[in-house]
């Protein structure tokens, strides 16, 4: 991979439109069991994990806040969690607009770049290409799976496919 471009953004844009799919195969699933989609952000796989609206949050947080970070930019609000299903799927359709706007230019040369994550209690200090690497990409994949795992854990009918989405396929052999 040439830059930090090229090894986050396909990704971040890949798996933050498939949580889109995968919020949409949820609330069909609520409305067929004639239940509000909204109790599905409470849903958790164990009682010591977050729930479903905080998995989804964080998925938004860790790819938007990668790239404002990687961009040198200061630091957005954090979404915490969300209160409604409508609102999670609008902050997720927000995160893939964001995304699709970054250019390769928007991270030139920010492999090097000093990159602060601010948390309550401390911060930790990275450069762009190790943040990226050992920290953004790691928390983003997590979280994306802790909330593609809670809706299959309530039975939504979900698949591998869901999760990844469509891929960037050159072309399919049969055989």
């Amino acid at each position: 991979m040439s830059n930090l471009y090229d090894a986050a953004l396909p990704v971040f844009r890949q798996t933050l439109g498939a949580m889109a799919g995968v919020l949409d195969k949820g609330e069909g699933f609520a409305r067929e069991k004639g239940v509000e989609a909204d109790t599905l952000l409470n849903a958790r796989l164990a009682p010591d994990m977050h729930p479903l609206a905080f998995q989804l949050a964080q998925a938004v947080n860790h790819s938007m806040g990668a790239v404002r970070k990687l961009k040198g930019e200061a630091d957005v609000p954090f979404i915490p969690n969300y209160a409604s299903y409508a609102e999670a799927r609008k902050s997720v359709a927000e995160g893939v607009a964001f995304l699709a706007a970054v250019t390769p230019a928007d991270l030139e040369g920010a492999e090097g770049r000093d990159v602060l994550f601010k948390f309550p209690g401390g911060a930790l200090r990275f450069t762009g290409e190790g943040y990226l690497q050992s920290f953004a990409l790691p928390n983003f994949y997590f979280h994306a799976t802790m909330a593609y795992g809670v809706l299959r854990n309530q039975g939504v009918p979900l698949g591998k496919g869901d999760f990844l989405g469509p891929t960037q396929v050159i072309e399919r052999i049969k055989g």
